[in-house]
């Protein structure tokens, strides 16, 4: 093949390298061997190796023309790939020894590096190809080869070496180094030693720094009392530090650094507890571990010990290889908790018998254990009741939550000495009980915050029902279900209050109900109440929510307007009550008619305290009264200076009973049939040291109303049982002379006994009853009350009389007059007062007359004044006058000279 084909036939970059290789084949004289990558017809590619000679004719230096070349081709296509395939693994291999972290080098027997990686290079400084034959002293200097040569020498002695040394380096700090060496053995013995560096400065550091924080800690825990223990468990040794087995009573050459040691020390009880909870740390499932357990000290006497420890350190299968911990003496605090659960038992069982609950609150988490009468208590079974300081809080009734939660935190963050509070809470059916909470803290942790509360429940449900129903009896008016007198005072006193800070205005309206107490004699005191609860209503609608309305007693009541702009807006709720009440009150088949008479105070105008605002609105209602009821009426100070003028002459009252200025009058009873004297009416008669004769109208109602009326009665009484035995056993003809005496409303309110007395004294002065006779209102007898027909059937009993005062001006019913044992009809003065022939109060006394008659009773007429009211009565068949046409009330002897007259 011509060298033209041959050109045609390789690529050309082969080509280039192939007439190279003959070139030098013809001029050297040398074989050809090149190996070159083919690309075949088939595409695909080989790698050929082509050996041979040239055979050639050098003309000079000059080739000859031609050129023979012999030789092979061969393909090495897969050998070549092995070789390459070698050559990456080998370039992998050596690109990982240099990136290493530790030093890597092999050393012959001459002490000459044969090989270094590039950590080494890092080290020393020495690039790989410089490095390679130097001897070992050149590298790392000959004070750092002194110090290593013994263990290389023994790895050329065939020994694997594996050591840790500070190694002086030459140009660089010591280092801490760990080596391993391993010799490489030949045909002939070792060729020389593999050496694996590492830097283990930084180790070594954190090693010592970890020994010095190890003594620090140790030192520390030792001052605060506690022991400490250093544990492999992989080789049962543990450390114990001195303090450690001080606890247990023993020097520290006593007992040996063996865990078996403090194991069988402890109490047999405890070990099973003990080993679980040290495993559970082992196994990861508790961050520390942690146990309290009893162990025997070297005198026999049992500790309790609480033990804290945790891993620090484990091997490749996790398991522990060292553990450090504490042991701390806790028997006193055990033997209080001892002793303290023993008072919590003893407390338990009193409790339980008392039927209280207990409750013991984790005070930081709010969790709370409880016991069965807790439980009960609230309706709950004690396996369903989960308690809780929320729970506590979700039971309790919405109004009582700030109250008992302010108790609580005031007494747990020491803002009071005690927690004791009450409030409701939500049983199991639905239902709110009243409780009374009271608790103590009985934990603190070190720094003195509480840990621990402990407490009782107790069930005040009906105490507190019997408080509820007594202050609704003390403060709410039974029957109309408004503030009574003493709960309307406690208001008023709240909006005074108000009035003062805010100087706004407050109306008191004083209601007295006309003419109740007719109706409530007429018609019973059922229908009285009926019509009582009715006023109340309409009181109620005639105002806001703001004011009060109450019941003082009585017909009597009161409204308190607080925040008043404007006097107008009294008037209108007063003339608003007016209208309310003049609406007949349908009550059944009763059809009612009444009236109210009001009387308003203001404040600050008319007073500033609330007894003088309730006085004058009293005495504005009085003047309303006195001027003809149905009607509101101002307190004037005009209203004070009467008001003060009948309370002065009540104290004068007083004064004249114990001086004795009050005397006793009589008035003649006339037959009208014979015209002599059989009767008299004995009058109470007050002569004023200062003011002269008093009229009996004017303090009469002020002795009434203070209670004096009793002991006037009594006056009265003994001074007319004197007068007619006196009289009787004088005039022969008067042996059945008779006084009257009159008896007040207020003096049948007494208690029984006084009318014995009265019975004791007539006979005292041996007359019989029917000397005296009591003369009665109509009202008395429409009383239902048992007060009222005890005294009468006493009288009855006595034989003493009775007579109907005042006849025809009340609402008495001929049933009332059946029903007691009346012996006389007072006909009242106003008939008699316009007696004319053929008038209608001549018709009305003439019948009044025959009904009594019928019922056989005797007729007494008042007031007869002139002969022809005298002969038109005389004609009607009355039985006795009274009146100035006989004579005016005189004193005991003048009465006794008109008697002499007549005999």
């Amino acid at each position: 093949m011509s060298t033209t084909e041959a050109a045609r036939i390789y690529p050309a970059p082969v080509w280039k390298q192939l007439d190279s290789a003959i070139k030098e084949s013809v001029l050297k004289s040398t074989p050809i061997d090149i190996e070159f990558q083919f690309t075949g017809p088939d595409g695909r590619s080989k790698w050929i190796k082509q050996r041979g000679i040239a055979n050639h004719v050098i003309e000079g230096k000059e080739f000859a023309a031609s050129v023979t070349i012999r030789g092979t081709i061969e393909d090495i296509s897969a050998m070549k790939s092995v070789t390459q395939g070698f050559q990456h693994e080998t370039k992998n291999l050596l690109n990982l020894i240099d990136a290493l972290p530790f030093c890597i080098s092999y050393l012959d027997t001459n002490f000459r590096y044969q090989f270094i990686n590039q950590t080494y290079v890092k080290w020393f400084g020495f690039e790989k190809s410089d490095a390679i034959g130097m001897e070992i002293s050149s590298v790392i200097g000959v004070e750092a080869f002194e110090k290593v040569r013994g263990y290389i020498d023994r790895a050329f002695a065939g020994e694997y070496v594996s050591y840790e040394a500070l190694v002086p380096y030459f140009g660089n700090a010591a280092r801490h180094i760990a080596a391993e060496l391993y010799p490489d053995f030949g045909e002939h013995g070792v060729l020389g030693c593999y050496a694996f560096i590492r830097d283990i400065s930084d180790q070594k550091r954190i090693e010592e720094q970890l020994k010095t924080n190890e003594e620090r800690w140790k030192l520390a825990l030792e001052a605060s009392g506690d022991g400490v223990w250093d544990w492999y468990p992989q080789t049962g040794i543990e450390i114990l530090s001195p303090r450690l087995k001080e606890i247990y009573g023993y020097d520290d050459k006593e007992i040996l650094d063996l865990s078996e040691e403090l194991d069988r020390r402890t109490h047999p009880d405890d070990l099973a507890q003990m080993y679980a909870d040290r495993q559970a740390h082992f196994d990861g499932k508790t961050p520390i571990y942690i146990n309290e357990h009893r162990v025997q000290c070297k005198d026999g006497r049992w500790k309790w010990i609480l033990t804290r420890g945790t891993v620090i350190q484990r091997n490749e299968q996790g398991k522990p290889v060292r553990v450090i911990g504490t042991h701390t003496d806790i028997s006193e605090r055990k033997h209080a908790e001892s002793a303290l659960k023993e008072s919590e038992e003893r407390l338990r069982m009193t409790l339980s018998a008392s039927r209280q609950g207990l409750y013991d609150v984790n005070v930081q988490t709010g969790a709370a254990v409880v016991n069965q009468e807790y439980a009960q208590m609230l309706g709950y079974k004690h396996t369903d009741l989960c308690e809780s300081h929320q729970a506590w809080i979700e039971r309790m009734h919405p109004d009582d939550v700030p109250v008992a939660t302010k108790a609580y935190n005031d007494y747990i963050q020491g803002r009071t000495s005690a927690y004791r509070v009450e409030f409701r809470q939500k049983t199991a059916s639905g239902d709110w009980r009243w409780i009374l909470s009271v608790g103590a803290i009985v934990e603190r942790d070190e720094h003195g915050q509480p840990l621990r509360m402990l407490g009782t429940h107790l069930d005040i449900d009906e105490r507190k029902n019997a408080e509820s129903v007594i202050w609704q009896q003390a403060h709410i008016d039974t029957l109309t279900g408004l503030p009574n007198r003493r709960m309307f005072y406690d208001r008023l006193e709240q909006d005074i209050k108000k009035s003062k800070r805010n100087g706004r205005m407050l109306a008191i309206l004083f209601i007295d109900l006309d003419h109740f107490k007719e109706v409530n004699d007429t018609l019973g005191h059922s229908v009285g109440d009926t019509l009582l609860i009715e006023a109340a209503k309409r009181l109620l609608g005639c105002v806001r929510e703001s004011d009060t309305v109450a019941r003082l007693g009585g017909d009597e009541f009161t409204i308190a307007l607080p925040g008043q702009h404007n006097p107008e807006h009294a008037e209108q709720i007063a003339q608003a009550v007016i209208d309310k009440m003049t609406k007949p009150f349908q009550l059944g088949e009763e059809e009612i008619f009444l009236s109210a008479s009001i009387g308003i105070s203001l404040y600050p105008d008319d007073a500033d305290n609330l007894d003088d605002l309730l006085r004058h609105a009293d005495q504005a209602m009085y003047a309303a009264k006195n001027s003809g009821r149905n009607r509101f009426h101002y307190f004037t100070p005009s209203m004070q200076t009467a008001s003060l003028a009948r309370l002065r002459l009540g104290n004068d009252l007083r004064t004249a009973l114990s001086e004795n200025q009050l005397s006793v009058h009589f008035q003649p009873i006339i037959s009208l049939e014979t015209g002599q004297i059989h009767k008299a009416e004995a009058l109470v008669r007050w002569r004023h040291p200062q003011r002269g004769f008093i009229s009996p109208l004017e303090f009469i109602p002020i002795a009434e109303s203070s209670g004096l009326i009793v002991e006037i009665g009594d006056i009265v009484f003994r001074e007319a049982a004197r007068c007619t035995a006196k009289w009787r056993q004088r005039f022969h003809a008067q042996k059945d002379f008779q006084i009257s005496v009159n008896q007040s409303p207020v003096e049948f309110q007494r208690d029984t006994s006084r009318y014995v007395s009265w019975v004791d004294y007539l006979h005292e002065l041996a007359l019989p009853g029917q000397a005296i006779s009591v003369e009665i209102t109509e009202g008395l007898l429409l009383d239902a009350s048992t007060k009222v027909t005890d005294k009468l059937l006493q009288f009855r009993d006595a034989g003493i009389q009775v007579a109907l005062d005042d006849f025809g001006t009340g609402y008495s019913s001929l049933s009332y007059l059946k029903k007691f044992d009346i012996d006389y009809l007072k006909i009242d003065q106003s008939f008699i007062r316009n007696m004319t022939p053929g008038s209608s109060d001549c018709a009305l006394a003439e019948a009044i007359i025959v009904m009594a008659h019928k019922l056989g009773l005797k007729v007494i007429a008042e007031g007869v004044e002139t002969e022809l009211q005298r002969d038109l009565l005389k004609n009607a068949g009355c039985d006795y006058g009274q009146g100035y046409l006989f004579s005016r009330p005189v004193p005991p002897d003048e009465f006794e000279l008109l008697l002499a007259r007549d005999n």
